[in-house]
């Protein structure tokens, strides 16, 4: 009985011993199982929209599957002289194109879906949105001929569909533009909740509350990543529901009865849109819609069924001479102080249709966005220069949710990593906080870089990479050819101006035939600096000295001399660096 005992304690022995090897061998906490290989990360690729408000775009990527969510444009900063348009670098989407399994699209708002057109030229997928969401993007297909080539699929909301790897759902949200949709992206390592645009509206005018139910419900199964807006981050409490906007529109249209009012709104905004109508047709208005992205849209909404218009409301604007002023509502585009959208036109007396009249009521249905508030203020001031009564206070809610909302799907989703869009730096840090304030763990939250390669699993999240990305500059037909250099010289033009220094020679004694004629442009006016432009022709028939007592034949190196002299003279009298460019010409004499 003894030695059997001492055997079955070996035998115990050597079996606990073969565990600590295997351990030693094989960690639990690597992730890795004998005879298992480990298993794949989720790669989440933000190619825009975390350095700026716009040109929101996000790739997911699951080793041989891969979905883009939204593809917008952003807006050109002041020192993008000439630029219209900035839209994502796809360079990896490109690089990666065997992998796409297409656009995932939350909403119709430019600064989601206005690179679309120029992208799905180098990258034809699929796009998948809700009704009124297509319908807009199919707009922007038929005015770049894409319509026939690109293949579009409407989902409902509640409804999935099967990308590779992936199987996404939509999920009803609210916000500014109807049919706005968060997504519940499955993934084979847990369930991203990526929220789009939205804020949580319990009485919107004429949709349905946000799905909060079914945010609960993927909270309650768990939820590995939250990817929410931060616009209205550093905003605390709620924001305000889009009937208190209705609100005060009756009180605006039943004080200046005896006044046109002229309303200006983002064209996406079709709910707006209605409540304007609405209040147009209970006070026996006619109502002018002007601007052709709000005639697009609305035209749209009214086919796909979003918006109600009464019978005999709408007039021409051609008809608007047939009705005194008091029975017209005029809605435009421009409430951004856009150059060439309606109600700047209106403003600059530029507009071929509708003049600014004293007592005209404008009512400027937005929030500027920021960096427009110069633009939106010299607006206001042409109008009110007209004699225009300008409204702006209590006329708009914002589509973005505030802090009380954020937590709220935070408390909702209960996500291990939290991953702030849609913002500026500050947004997305303040965003930061708030999630460790809702129970993210601080290493769990990642405050990305547009370009930032994150892999995610169960287990840890890191960046470990970055790619490209960058802006893209659309300047008229022109999509990529102007780089930072030309951006440089045209902002060295802007504040500089242009010297040219024009030279001929005889081209094989290097004797002077013509000139040296200098061209100012931007620069000083010649005929009030004559000794000025007289001493510089001095300065550069000196360089030229220099350079053929050096025997110097080679025109780009003559050429910096000359520009490298006249440079520093100038900039010794006037405390000037223009743009010099120097230009040799040879003649057989």
């Amino acid at each position: 009985m003894r030695r059997r005992g001492i055997r079955a304690t070996a035998a115990v022995l050597e079996e606990e011993l073969d565990y600590r090897k295997e351990e030693l061998e094989f960690p639990a906490d690597s992730g890795k199982k004998r005879g298992r290989k480990q298993k794949p990360k989720l790669r989440i690729i933000p190619l825009g929209g975390l350095e700026q408000i716009g040109m929101n775009i996000t790739a997911y990527e699951y080793e041989d599957s891969l979905i883009i969510v939204d593809c917008g444009l952003a807006f050109p900063e002041d020192d993008m002289l000439g630029i219209d348009l900035v839209i994502p670098d796809v360079t990896y989407l490109k690089d990666n194109i065997d992998k796409v399994r297409g656009f995932v699209i939350t909403h119709g708002h430019e600064d989601h879906i206005g690179a679309l057109p120029y992208i799905l030229k180098e990258l034809n997928v699929p796009v998948y949105a809700t009704k009124l969401t297509v319908g807009v993007i199919e707009n922007k297909l038929k005015e770049h001929g894409l319509l026939k080539t690109t293949k579009r699929k409407v989902i409902k909301y509640g409804q999935s569909v099967n990308l590779g790897a992936f199987r996404v759902e939509f999920i009803r949200v609210n916000h500014s533009i109807a049919d706005a949709a968060a997504l519940a992206i499955f993934t084979p390592v847990g369930t991203i909740v990526h929220t789009g645009d939205f804020k949580v509206d319990y009485t919107p005018m004429f949709s349905d509350t946000i799905d909060l139910q079914r945010f609960a419900e993927l909270g309650k199964k768990g939820v590995l990543a939250l990817l929410a807006d931060s616009t209205n981050v550093e905003r605390p409490g709620f924001t305000m529901s889009e009937r208190m906007v209705a609100k005060t529109f009756d009180t605006i249209f039943a004080e200046n009865v005896n006044h046109r009012l002229i309303v200006a709104t983002f064209a996406s905004n079709v709910d707006r849109v209605q409540q304007i109508i609405y209040t147009a047709e209970k006070y026996d208005r006619k109502v002018v819609i002007e601007g052709r992205s709000m005639v697009n849209i609305m035209t749209t909404a009214e086919e796909l069924g979003y918006i109600n218009i009464p019978k005999n409301i709408m007039i021409d604007i051609e008809q608007i001479k047939n009705y005194p002023d008091e029975k017209l509502v005029l809605i435009t585009t421009g409430s951004q102080g856009e150059a060439m959208a309606a109600l700047s036109r209106m403003a600059n007396s530029t507009h071929k249709k509708v003049s600014i009249m004293p007592g005209d009521a404008v009512i400027l249905s937005s929030h500027p966005i920021p960096g427009n508030e110069k633009q939106v203020s010299k607006i206001i001031n042409e109008l009110t220069r007209k004699g225009a009564q300008v409204i702006t206070q209590d006329t708009h809610v914002s589509g973005h949710a505030c802090q009380e909302e954020i937590k709220l799907i935070y408390a909702l989703t209960k996500p291990k990593y939290a991953i702030p869009l849609h913002g500026e730096y500050h947004h997305r840090v303040t965003h930061g906080r708030l999630a460790q304030s809702m129970g993210v763990e601080k290493e769990n939250v990642f405050v990305l870089s547009s370009g930032d390669v994150l892999e995610l699993d169960e287990n840890s999240g890191a960046v470990v990479d970055r790619v490209v990305a960058q802006g893209i500059f659309v300047d008229g037909l022109g999509v990529g050819d102007v780089g930072n250099i030309v951006l440089r010289d045209r902002q060295h033009l802007s504040e500089n101006g242009l010297l040219i220094v024009v030279l001929t020679l005889q081209k094989y004694t290097g004797e002077i035939l013509a000139g040296p004629d200098i061209v100012s442009r931007g620069f000083v006016y010649v005929r009030e600096n004559e000794n000025l432009m007289d001493e510089a022709k001095v300065v550069v028939l000196d360089a030229l000295d220099r350079c053929m007592a050096k025997n110097m034949t080679d025109w780009s190196k003559i050429k910096n001399v000359m520009k490298d002299s006249l440079s520093e003279y100038i900039w010794k009298k006037m405390k000037r660096n223009p743009m010099i460019l120097p230009i040799i010409m040879e003649v057989d004499a």
